[in-house]
């Protein structure tokens, strides 16, 4: 089935792309996507950071959905349903698997530093309501996607657009939560510190950096996703390519990247806290904690 630029009159003259898409930036990052997802799988194997998997898998899905563009790239004007359909929803769902491994990665850095007590949400619930979050979200966007694929008239194309959108504030809201509960944690934590938080010392914090840095980009392509689709499919964001490579691709493929030189288990496999299982145990009890104060922790 060929679905030409301007001969779906049935949905209004709907028009797969508004651009020549380009053949050679979608080759690029279908490249750049492959690379890291290479990296993250080796790493994945290698360390056993198992809540890293949606985060690799997330990787994949990238490099498919570029892959899956480039290839409808080579097909203008004349451009295929199902590669539009594939680079559409996988490109659009890349950042909900990143975003899972992120929430997931939190949790277990909070319990590594015996912080339960300095975050806002109990853990065993954080980690959960978050996800829970990226599912809802994960299923708007794939949901409206996909409704939008199959669409046949203009209505249909509204609401699976209004979906998406839907999907989007819902990853935004949640992201943000999510940033704001990481950052009263490291607050805390700073200034009471737990035994094993002195023990890392400089290196969870680094990493923590990295995990807001990730967080902010992520959350600026999340908001750009949400504007171009409040625009509609003729706003201005979606009629140009670049945007799209400015504030999605490039902005994901920093995160991929980051996450492959600073990755958790570079944090949970550090020598200070392997020392917690060996002879740096005995040195724990000579570390000078600040007095305890009672926190807020939400049921």
């Amino acid at each position: 089935m060929t679905t030409s630029s301007t001969s779906n009159t049935d949905v209004d003259d709907f028009k797969l792309y508004l651009f020549k898409p380009s053949l050679a930036a979608a080759i690029v990052f279908t490249v750049l996507f492959a690379v890291v997802s290479a990296r993250h799988f080796q790493l994945l194997f290698k360390t056993r950071t198992w809540s890293f998997i949606p985060f690799s898998i997330g990787c994949l899905v990238e490099t498919v959905g570029y892959g899956a563009r480039a290839y409808s790239a080579t097909q203008t004007p004349d451009w295929e349903l199902m590669p539009y359909i594939l680079q559409n929803v996988l490109i659009l769902l890349g950042p909900t698997f990143f975003a899972a491994s992120i929430y997931m990665v939190l949790g277990r850095l909070i319990c590594f530093l015996e912080g339960q007590h300095l975050s806002m949400i109990k853990v065993n619930r954080l980690t959960k309501i978050f996800l829970l979050g990226d599912i809802l979200s994960f299923f708007g966007q794939g949901g409206g996607g996909g409704l939008i694929a199959s669409a046949s008239d203009k209505k249909s194309q509204d609401l699976g657009n209004n979906i998406i959108l839907v999907g989007l504030a819902i990853q935004v809201i949640f992201f943000g939560g999510f940033m704001v509960i990481a950052a009263i944690f490291h607050i805390r934590i700073l200034r009471q510190p737990t035994k094993k938080s002195q023990i890392t010392g400089a290196p969870w914090q680094a990493f923590m950096a990295v995990l807001y840095f990730a967080s902010a980009l992520i959350m600026v392509r999340s908001v750009f996703r949400m504007i171009e689709y409040a625009q509609g499919h003729n706003g201005a964001l979606i009629s140009k390519e670049i945007y799209a490579y400015m504030l999605d691709a490039l902005l994901m493929i920093i995160v991929a990247t980051i996450l492959t030189v600073r990755h958790p288990s570079s944090i949970f496999t550090h020598q200070g806290l392997s020392g917690l299982f060996g002879h740096d145990s005995d040195n724990v009890d000579n570390m000078p904690m600040v007095a305890p104060r009672p926190y807020v922790v939400l049921p």
